[in-house]
């Protein structure tokens, strides 16, 4: 047996499928480094509105929190469309290294000005905006480094760990994050979240990667052909206007969400880490069981999971108890956890296979504006609406949503079904 490989009592307990990946020594180095940088990014959920919450007058607490979190991840599309010619051909190493400095460093710097009494709400949306503004390629240099390091027949299972990874890290992130806000501050847990980066970074320096191959997010070419492409199959362009809205739908709730907790319910920040953490415990279960999803209609699983988010929201609308939302808010994570992947195999299974590469990159250049738009309008909505109005309208234009997908489809389907009655029977 080779050194690197997992003990025989270890591969009992881990799956076949993942085994042959966790048997890869700098893999595992890896996922210590993004797990670590996950858990940062779980308490952030946290922290980043609190603080803004801590920071700003009562009359514009919701613009300010809104602004705070867009600034958090919206400059990341900014930094694709601005900084792509010079960035593209950079190594997937020297990319995600770049992502991690910056983020340690202006992260980093919030506590630091808030400890000499120098952290303004401007300057502390500046500090999120330019931490963010690498951030989208970090994850592009990412899953390349994943692609290069490992072979084709490998990926899917290194992929599924590292995105499951991230759902669990909204676990534990939350909850550490809401007792250190209540008992201590906002900005030291965002400058828990800088150390994570750094140490990310060093991890990365001080280990062997594959230097060759170039990274970008968006294939710029392949992006403007996958587009065309996605005109003329009007089933993969109703995914994808789907998806779409479905993720712009769901920015506010980042933005309300904290807001409702301080607001409505007067609560410490407690009650939003278990908010998060129970949503990311149902994520984290509901990605597991899609390889039982599978075995269904996608195209109504999919739809159904729209619908269903929608109706987990709406009792945030309403005065009641405390108790229902938190109950529903876990809920809808187990509802919301599979979704990206259901979609994403609902087009890799209707695409033609010689167009697949050009939609996928289609795809992600159309989503990466999407819930960061939704999370910019949240401020806006929240403070003419409330928390818990915003809250509630977005579970039902998500249900409205929904059901609109489902006409589409029972009508495209009783079409289908039409036109096979009345062709012409096939010459045998």
């Amino acid at each position: 047996m080779r050194r690197h490989e997992v003990t025989s009592p270890r591969r009992r307990l881990v799956p076949a499928a993942y085994r042959p990946v966790l048997g890869n020594r700098v893999f595992r180095k890896l996922i210590l480094g993004f797990g670590v940088s996950y858990l940062g990014d779980g308490m952030s959920f946290v922290a980043v509105a609190w603080l803004a919450i801590e920071l700003a007058p009562q009359a514009t607490v919701g613009l300010w929190v809104g602004g705070a979190v867009a600034a958090y991840t919206l400059p990341g599309v900014v930094g694709v469309l601005v900084l792509g010619r010079r960035l593209r051909r950079l190594p997937a190493k020297r990319l995600l290294l770049a992502d991690n400095i910056v983020r340690g460093v202006f992260l980093g710097a919030i506590p630091l000005a808030w400890a000499t009494g120098l952290l303004t709400l401007p300057l502390y949306v500046v500090l999120l905006a330019v931490s963010s503004l690498l951030h989208a390629w970090g994850s592009a240099g990412k899953y390349t480094i994943l692609a290069e390091l490992l072979p084709d027949e490998q990926r899917l299972a290194a992929n599924t760990l590292v995105s499951t990874l991230n759902f669990a890290a909204t676990i534990a992130g939350p909850a550490i994050a809401g007792v250190l806000v209540t008992y201590v501050s906002a900005a030291l847990v965002l400058g828990l979240d800088a150390l994570t980066y750094v140490f990310l970074a060093v991890l990365i320096a001080r280990i062997r990667l594959p230097q060759s191959g170039h990274v970008e997010v968006v294939d710029q070419a392949a992006a403007r052909g996958g587009l065309a492409l996605l005109r003329s199959h009007p089933e993969l362009l109703g995914l994808l206007t789907l998806t779409w809205f479905f993720n712009l739908l769901y920015g506010p709730v980042e933005v309300a969400l904290p807001l409702h907790v301080t607001n409505d319910l007067q609560a410490p920040g407690t009650l939003l880490g278990l908010y998060w953490m129970l949503f990311g415990i149902g994520a984290v279960l509901g990605g597991l069981a899609v390889g039982a999803l599978r075995q269904l209609p996608l195209w109504p699983v999919t739809v159904g999971i729209v619908v269903a988010w929608g109706l987990a929201l709406l009792p945030f609308g309403f005065d009641v108890p405390t108790v229902v939302t938190v109950a529903c808010f876990a809920l809808g994570g187990a509802i919301y956890g599979p979704f990206v992947a259901l979609s994403v195999t609902l087009m890799q299974t209707k695409s033609p296979p010689q167009h697949l590469a050009a939609m996928l990159a289609a795809r992600s250049a159309v989503l990466l504006t999407a819930a960061p738009l939704g999370t910019a309008l949240g401020g806006p909505l929240t403070t003419a609406l409330g928390p818990r109005a915003t809250l509630g309208g977005s579970g039902l234009a998500t249900v409205v949503l929904g059901a609109v997908a489902c006409v589409l489809l029972l009508a495209r389907r009783r079409n289908r079904s039409g036109i096979e009655k009345h062709a012409p029977p096939s010459p045998t």
